[in-house]
């Protein structure tokens, strides 16, 4: 016999984390389906060969068309998910970011404001341990102080940030989900730039320092290594639950009154995929024809600077220790529609995500030993990070391949916006200038790419041009919620972990609030 819960939730990482502290809070059996391991703080080591592990290895994304940029599709594998090797950097989105459709005739509308998203912004903050300057950030929207002073500032980047005062730009303390002073009995960060590699003293914000152990605390039951398929319905086109394979192999059914799917976006939209079935033939909760569309991403590229001076760029974190947010602006005279900012001061070591190594392909042999032995006392790295636009053709679909339970794989189909290209060599080129200004005697930039993935199941007004409603609840059917960032229907430029948590605290709160109706 399956064995039954009240809510089940797919998905071990920020949202599927949110909604089993909240629901288990709220005294509902919840238990939480995580495709990985059960990865603990004390499992982690601050290595790149360690970071690979924590990162999405199953081959469920065959292909991406490139026509244009590449775009990242790194998610986590395990507890945590991809929160667990974040780089913790947390801008909230702007007050524009919700309305541009209204505002600029661009892009699309949510059904929320931000005013609607400001407490919970305030209350993930407080939860996490914030580190941050407000009033530094002159750009920022209303909301509650950080609880957490910014975090440090090395020479990396002072250096940097004499480049952007040269050029009359502002600069703030990057608002970073990692703790400067000991926080809610964790430990603060000691600076050694390892954040992709997760953090073992909870300094980095994660799933594991805070949501998931409130959920577990509650009586939320996390079972590791359950590769969820699809969702189960019944007649009446409900869902019922949802089928999955254990770690032997096993097909296994887990019957609840409500599921919620918090996997990768495109994970996400591969199960609605697969769940079709009934009153849903081209896929669950899909009468709109929209599951898998409007996928975004962020456009970016690192630019690096050679500098006579030491510039501790083994310090700091991986996310950078200065922002600057001057164009966040959304119109420009004979420019691209869209917002772009600076992350500056990334720590970076000789071979990780960001490293030293990588930043000139074109070295090798000896040119590379004697450029690796200057860069790694005297080069500093910025990263320029623009809006994408939401473009329906962007998707997520299935393709004939199969992986190891019979279920078809799928791929992305993704171009660049217009836009978003014209941000991204807008950022590289002013980018350069303030690398100049500040002194550098050797400029470069690494490859233009993307990073995050955005949209596939779109929250909107109407069933016929969204996926789910401003709850996160999908519109064809009242019993199944979506978590992630697949639910933002913009990108803006700002990272999207902060945005994702506050989502995903208000949808649960609507679910916990509204059980018995549902």
């Amino acid at each position: 016999m399956a064995d039954r819960t009240e809510v089940v939730i797919v998905g071990a990482g920020a949202a599927g984390s949110v909604y089993a502290a909240i629901l288990a809070e709220a005294g509902r059996s919840v238990t939480v389906l995580e495709s990985g391991p059960p990865w603990q703080l004390t499992d982690l080591v601050s290595s790149q060969i360690w970071a690979r592990r924590l990162k999405w290895a199953e081959p469920h994304v065959d292909e991406a068309t490139r026509d244009s940029l590449w775009i990242n599709l790194n998610a986590g594998r395990g507890y945590g998910g991809a929160a667990l090797h974040h780089f913790g950097v947390w801008p909230r989105f702007h007050e524009d970011d919700f309305k541009e459709q209204s505002l600029y005739g661009k892009g699309l509308d949510w059904p929320i404001a931000y005013r609607d998203l400001r407490p919970y912004y305030d209350r993930v903050q407080s939860d996490i341990g914030l580190s941050g300057d407000a009033k530094a950030e002159i750009w920022r929207p209303a909301g509650d102080p950080y609880p957490l002073p910014p975090v440090r500032r090395f020479a990396q980047g002072e250096i940097l940030a004499k480049g952007f005062a040269a050029r009359d730009m502002h600069v703030a303390p990057v608002p970073m989900a990692v703790l400067t002073r000991p926080y809610k009995g964790r430990s603060a960060c000691i600076w050694d730039g390892w954040c992709e590699a997760g953090c073992p003293i909870g300094a980095l914000g994660n799933p594991l320092v805070e949501y998931i152990p409130r959920a577990v605390k509650a009586g939320a039951v996390l079972q590791p290594n359950r590769h969820v398929t699809r969702v189960l319905t019944d007649q009446r086109g409900r869902a019922t639950g949802v089928e999955y394979y254990d770690a032997r192999g096993r097909r296994r059914e887990l019957l609840a009154d409500v599921v919620v799917l918090a996997a990768f976006g495109i994970e996400n939209c591969r199960i609605l995929f697969n769940s079709a079935a009934g009153r849903h033939p081209d896929g669950l909760a899909n009468s709109s024809g929209l599951v898998g569309s409007y996928i975004m991403s962020h456009s970016s590229a690192n630019l690096f600077g050679m500098f006579d001076e030491n510039t501790q760029n083994h310090m700091g974190l991986n996310g950078g220790q200065i922002i600057n947010q001057d164009g966040f602006t959304k119109v420009r005279k004979d420019g691209p529609f869209g917002s772009r900012h600076f992350i500056a001061g990334l720590a970076v070591k000789p071979n990780n995500l960001l490293g030293i190594a990588m930043t000139r392909a074109d070295l090798y042999g000896t040119q590379l030993d004697a450029f690796m032995q200057r860069a790694t006392r005297n080069m500093t790295n910025m990263v320029t990070v623009g809006e994408d636009q939401p473009q329906r053709e962007n998707r997520v679909e299935l393709i004939g391949q199969k992986d190891a339970y019979g279920f078809p794989r799928v791929r992305v189909v993704y171009r660049t916006s217009a836009d978003s290209m014209g941000l991204l060599n807008e950022g590289i080129e002013e980018g350069k200038q303030i690398l100049a200004a500040a002194g550098a005697n050797e400029i470069w930039n690494g490859p233009k790419g993307a990073q995050h993935i955005i949209g596939g199941t779109l929250m909107g007004e109407r069933p016929k041009t969204s996926v789910t409603n401003r709850f996160s609840q999908t519109h064809d059917v009242d019993n199944l919620f979506i978590g992630g960032a697949g639910v933002f229907p913009t990108s803006s430029a700002a990272n999207p972990t902060f945005t994702l948590h506050a989502v995903a605290m208000m949808s649960a709160e609507y679910l916990r609030d509204n059980f018995a109706s549902l």
